[in-house]
């Protein structure tokens, strides 16, 4: 058995594909308030630090718009109902999941996405494989502080030690510092290599198999 015992995998752009999804859950709140849509290329690069913030990004003017609770608002309703219609895992990762669980190792998810929504699509997806998913929450500060993470561990019984972080972006790289564990980055997800690699990504999945390699 390797050093690790347990893995921590991020949510969307990792295990899931949600980009569809949230790009139309925006643009179904912008539209209503005839403001302009947003392309899903934009989208992939707004997200990954929370809902909030993908929608600071989306609405002209932000915060600052008067309308932007309203739309916030909305958009949150419309993805509550809508967040599975083109939702599913990239391709290999339930097989990974399995392969894991067969080697022995612990597994639980850590999102910035609403803490309600993570445990819906986690319990629709991958109930057979993780223990513990923890999404954004009231009064527990989210990714890049390492507080959820550390919630999650201690969930499942694990130390931080023998933990290793398998996310696709610049939040997760950060989360895993401050947490003080590894992280791989996979690279089927929302960041590219090239940007990964400025933000200190220095291990790298093609495709969800590579991640055996580093345990």
């Amino acid at each position: 058995m390797s050093q690790f015992d347990t893995v921590i995998f991020d949510l969307d752009g990792t295990l899931l594909d949600t980009l569809e999804d949230l790009t139309d859950a925006v643009n179904y709140a912008l539209g209503a308030y005839n403001m302009p849509l947003r392309t899903i290329e934009e989208i992939r690069c707004f997200v990954g630090n929370g809902v909030r913030n993908l929608m600071l990004q989306a609405v002209p003017q932000g915060e600052e718009n008067p309308k932007f609770e309203e739309v916030f608002s909305l958009f949150k309703e419309y993805y509550g109902e809508h967040c599975n219609d083109k939702t599913g895992p990239y391709s290999g990762v339930v097989d990974l999941m399995a392969k894991l669980q067969e080697k022995g190792y612990v597994m639980g998810i850590v999102s910035n996405k609403i803490d309600s929504a993570v445990k819906e699509l986690n319990s629709m997806y991958f109930a057979d494989y993780i223990q513990v998913a923890i999404g954004e929450r009231e009064g527990v500060q989210r990714k890049p502080a390492p507080d959820t993470v550390l919630a999650a561990l201690q969930e499942l019984g694990k130390k931080k030690e023998t933990a290793i972080y398998v996310g696709d972006s610049e939040v997760d790289l950060a989360t895993a510092r401050n947490v003080g564990i590894p992280c791989i980055s996979v690279l089927w997800g929302f960041r590219d290599k090239e940007f990964l690699e400025k933000c200190g990504a220095d291990k790298f999945a093609i495709e969800p198999s590579d991640v055996l390699r580093f345990l």
